[in-house]
């Protein structure tokens, strides 16, 4: 049964600025280029039909093509556990609209959807239990705090499923949907 999420997939030049990020951590398993996307929504492990539901649910949504920028990182973390290093994504009222129409879709297609705060970002590394970090972090912060990309007209968001490899998550995108206006 593959986990599937909805998201924006980044342009291939703003992950090369990305990958430039991509270094100088200990532990981080940084993702790789192709797997860099913003997601919009989260649904797990989903049977067969209701895939099927959610792929044609979601192309009923109909929406305005609108710019995407990146501004700075963030560190993820759990107490003082780091989980995550992420590039933000800047909030718009057009990006906020998508993600509440895609969790929406999602709910309505029978799936529990996380209920927190929508944080926009890229995951740019994850860590493993226990990672040790040192001050890597903190300097990595400081270092990419300015950090600017974008921005890109995000024309589609589209259904992608995850599942395991031998080197980490493998994504497949399974539809497209284009933001037409």
């Amino acid at each position: 049964m593959p986990r599937l999420f909805i998201a924006l997939p980044v342009p291939e030049d703003i992950s090369e600025e990305l990958a430039s990020l991509q270094s100088g951590v200990p532990d981080a398993r940084w993702v790789p280029l192709e797997n860099l996307h913003v997601t919009l929504c989260f649904a797990g492990e989903v049977q067969g039909g209701t895939m099927r539901d959610l792929e044609e649910e979601l192309s009923d949504i109909a929406g305005p093509r609108f710019p995407v920028a990146i501004a700075g990182v963030e560190q993820f973390s759990t107490g003082k556990q780091p989980r995550a290093l992420v590039a933000t994504v800047e909030r718009s009222d057009r990006l906020d609209w998508l993600q509440q129409k895609v969790s929406t879709v999602a709910r309505n297609c029978g799936i529990e959807v996380e209920r927190r705060k929508f944080r926009p970002h890229v995951t740019l590394a994850r860590f493993p239990n226990n990672a040790e970090t040192g001050h890597h972090i903190a300097q990595f912060m400081a270092s990419f705090s300015t950090f600017r990309a974008g921005p890109w007209i995000a024309d589609h968001f589209a259904l992608y499923s995850s599942r395991a490899g031998a080197n980490g998550r493998l994504y497949t995108e399974e539809a497209a949907y284009d933001l037409t206006f």
